[in-house]
């Protein structure tokens, strides 16, 4: 039987419902025999292919249109796709340059990038670099959005679902948007996707991400794995109709209208199906010898603990915005949605035709895989893992300008429910830290279930996780932090950059999507 529809403002608007119902009963952060559920399953109607019959798909590398006058500029299109994922069958897509990623952009440190961002497809977008240092007319909010030809906005988004929106808090651009990204920060692994208000969720769902690398001097300087040994995975989940069209619980399925999902799905939405680099449950032929992953946790709602069976080192070498000090050998890797890791993987401690499956421990079955490595024939490798990575100097705790502390759950007030930060429904005029230029803040998250919290701008270093010291794997630069149900994370965060208005938030897309952001204005 079809879940019974529920909109984001009746969702808001009802007090002891069937959401409230689902956080009393355990419903988000579920603990089980070592598993973790943190929204609701969505069931694939298509038939599904056993893992490992495909081979894993690399992105491919976006060319600049110019490099004149020291800037790159790149021009992509947002328009619909139809791909096979599932064999045999073809989904649409809602991609850049219609693929799913889109292409992988590659930055300098130091050099400047315009990007021009075109829409086709037949709602709004808003394209956020996810990790940039970026100027706030370039930082994709949800409200400064590219809209198709012909769009009207509907007055029905002009403050909806206790949400609201000051008098001017829409900035349009006509058909295409240029972002200028200084890239102003060091080498990482960034992505970008979709960040319209309402709907970045289903608009995610669809495909709108891609991967962003930087790199820089100090990097390029290292004996890593390089060239086609150093491959970005983009794991998330995925759910199918009979037709092979994706499957998403949306209100109003054209996301013209009424946002929001069925009740059943708001505490986020799973799939049953595993893409890395959109395509189910893939294998990758490697030789055996040093190779660089770089992970990212592109899912809704899905957390992964990754590990390697039969067993073996994952060697971390890079969290969300740069290098580690050194390397942290790790038995599981454990990403929140958003999160990213870099990791190096030995393959010359397994014989040629050995089969290494990376897998997801906090899942059962199918959703256990997550890909396959065949390790294919022995070959020279000039490459390792150095013991020193990259100068990470550790924020000065004396030195902290101010300490805010951000409380992310579930709020019951008057007769109604939302997802709150400090028990705000989000408003575009609403203002919750006004940090000084240049200056480092302590930030404490709480939170009352999983909410991964992401910073714009600023990037930031975990320095207690529940009262004490992060494991070594955390101390590097991070934008998003994965705050656990009842747990308290104190983060020291750096506000460099630009002045203006940027935003933080719950990144289950879901969350965000009903109202669990919030603003700060950097002065």
């Amino acid at each position: 039987m079809r879940a019974r529809a529920l909109s984001r403002r009746g969702f808001l608007g009802v007090a002891g419902g069937t959401a409230a119902a689902a956080v009393a009963g355990g419903a988000i952060g579920l603990r089980s025999a070592g598993r973790e559920e943190t929204g609701g399953l969505l069931v694939s109607k298509a038939e599904l292919p056993e893992p490992y019959q495909v081979p894993l798909p690399v992105p491919e590398a976006a060319r600049p249109v110019s490099t004149a006058g020291g800037v790159d500029r790149y021009e992509i299109v947002q328009r619909a796709g139809d791909l096979e994922i599932l064999p045999g069958l073809r989904t649409r897509v809602w991609g850049y340059d219609g693929q799913f990623p889109g292409p992988t952009f590659i930055g300098r440190s130091g050099r400047g990038m315009l990007l021009t961002v075109r829409n086709e497809l037949p709602v709004p977008t808003a394209t956020h670099l996810h990790g940039g240092v970026t100027p706030p007319g370039s930082d994709g909010y949800p409200t400064d959005i590219v809209v198709p030809k012909g769009w009207r906005q509907p007055s029905a988004h002009s403050g909806h679902a206790g949400m609201r929106m000051a008098p001017g808090a829409w900035r349009i651009s006509e058909r295409a948007k240029e972002y200028d990204y200084p890239m102003d920060q060091q080498a990482a692994t960034l992505w970008y996707h979709d960040h319209r208000m309402d709907f970045s969720a289903p608009q995610v769902w669809r495909g709108l991400a891609g991967f962003f690398l930087v790199r820089d001097d100090e990097e390029q300087r290292l004996p890593l794995p390089a060239g086609e040994r150093d491959i970005p995975l983009m794991i998330c989940d995925r759910a199918f109709d009979e037709d092979g069209s994706f499957r998403y619980p949306s209100l109003d399925a054209s996301l013209k209208g009424e946002p929001g999902v069925e009740d059943d799905y708001m505490e986020g939405v799973m799939g049953d199906v595993t893409l890395v680099n959109g395509a189910p449950w893939p294998e990758l032929e490697v030789d055996a010898v040093h190779y660089r992953f770089r992970l990212l946790n592109a899912s809704n709602a899905r957390r992964y603990r990754l590990a390697l069976r039969p067993g073996g080192p994952l060697i971390q070498v890079g969290s969300d915005t740069g290098l580690l000090a050194g390397p942290v050998s790790l038995d599981t890797v454990t990403l929140a949605p958003a999160e990213r890791a870099e990791v190096v993987i030995d393959f010359s401690r397994w014989k040629p035709g050995t089969e290494v499956r990376l897998v997801n421990t906090l899942a059962d079955g199918r959703m256990g895989d997550v890909m396959r490595f065949r390790v294919a024939r022995r070959a020279r490798d000039a490459s390792r893992v150095p013991s020193r990575l990259a100068e990470v100097q550790p924020l000065d705790r004396a030195r902290v300008a101010a300490s805010r502390t951000f409380d992310f759950r579930l709020t019951r007030s008057g007769g109604s429910q939302a997802w709150t930060v400090n028990g705000h429904r989000f408003a575009t005029d609403r203002v919750l830290a006004t940090p000084k230029l240049g200056t480092v803040e302590r930030w404490r998250f709480t939170s009352d279930f999983h909410h991964p919290v992401h910073l714009h701008l600023a990037h930031f270093q975990v320095v207690a996780r529940g009262g004490r010291a992060p494991e070594a794997h955390e101390r590097g630069w991070k934008d998003t932090v994965d705050v656990r149900p009842y747990e308290t994370v104190d983060v020291l965060a750096r506000f460099h950059g630009y002045r203006g208005r940027y935003m933080f938030h719950c990144h289950n897309l879901e969350h965000e999507d009903m109202a669990m952001m919030a603003n700060f204005r950097v002065v």
